[in-house]
């Protein structure tokens, strides 16, 4: 019985295991140590992708209509206040997206929104 729960165990983590191994291999950049990475900007990011892929859902038409959401296109809300929104949410509303997005992210979504026509 404990031989078959080691098979068992093995058998679960063994993709896991070999997976992590490969990713740990020693190579000259992974000696030096992990290297920071940098935060791509704004334009480097496509907006309209990420807001189709998260956000249309509920802003129909490409932020163009209001759905579940509200119209985005031509919205008289200032920037701070749709990032903040973006980020906190808003209680069973819009859940927040402050930990999904860094800002360079949210600056893209931004990009996109405020570029929308009807």
């Amino acid at each position: 019985m404990r031989i078959l729960l080691v098979v068992a165990s093995l058998t679960i983590a063994w993709p896991w295991l070999s997976i992590n191994s490969l990713a740990q291999q020693s190579t000259p950049e992974a000696a030096a140590g992990p290297q920071p990475q940098a935060e791509a900007s704004a334009n480097a990011i496509d907006g309209k992708k990420m807001f189709t892929s998260t956000c249309g859902f509920c802003h129909q038409d490409g932020g163009r209509h209001a759905g579940r959401g509200p119209k985005l296109s031509k919205s008289d809300r200032s920037d701070e206040f749709m990032i903040e929104r973006i980020k906190k949410g808003k209680v069973g509303a819009m859940p927040a997206f402050g930990a999904v997005f860094n800002d360079a992210q949210i600056g893209a979504l931004m990009a996109y929104i405020r570029g929308l026509d009807d």
